[in-house]
């Protein structure tokens, strides 16, 4: 839970800090508008994905369900920067199905969360194969991090790929295969 107390007096120190006087027009009430960003911004520490995964529906279809292109918006743990871009996933049902949209609230929770890319995605994938008891899963994160891009090595356009594999996706190459094709 962000205690917007502290955030507040912290953004304060920062721009005095950075040589600004926090007293001036255009900075006076930017602690607060800081504040209310990162309560916005982390609020999937407060959540359960499972809350997400528990609705499920019976379905006798065992082949590939595949959600590609859900955007997410996280913050670097390391830098505080933002990350962004892309969640593929697919999973095989195991008797039962959930929401589509619930793959995408799944999504959202882990990355409204200080986090690193890698992270997030095996959170994406334990949470599925737990929640869903599927015969398998895979999750791809395709995302620009503005640690590499806005500061450091400044290098624009380059793209973090990280990739989780459960169950069947581990053993048969095929189904990786048919995910790697589906989500280009």
């Amino acid at each position: 839970m962000v205690d917007k107390e502290k955030v507040e007096y912290a953004i304060r120190l920062l721009l005095e800090g950075i040589g600004e006087n926090p007293e001036r027009p255009g900075l006076v009430d930017t602690p607060n508008r800081v504040a209310r960003m990162y309560e916005e911004l982390l609020s999937g520490c407060e959540e359960d994905t499972q809350k997400h995964l528990m609705k499920t529906f019976p379905a006798q279809n065992s082949e590939i369900v595949i959600e590609k292109d859900i955007q997410f918006y996280s913050l670097c743990e390391h830098h505080l920067l933002p990350f962004f871009g892309k969640v593929h996933i697919a999973y095989i049902p195991n008797d039962k199905v959930v929401g589509i949209s619930k793959l995408a609230r799944t999504v959202e929770v882990y990355a409204r969360r200080l986090q690193i890319q890698e992270q997030m995605t095996t959170q994406i994938a334990d949470a599925l194969e737990k929640n869903l008891s599927t015969k398998g899963v895979m999750v791809m994160v395709e995302a620009e991090h503005m640690c590499m891009t806005m500061r450091g090595v400044k290098k624009t356009g380059s793209k973090t790929i990280t990739v989780a594999t459960r169950g069947c996706f581990l053993t048969d190459p095929t189904l990786k295969e048919m995910f790697m094709n589906l989500i280009k």
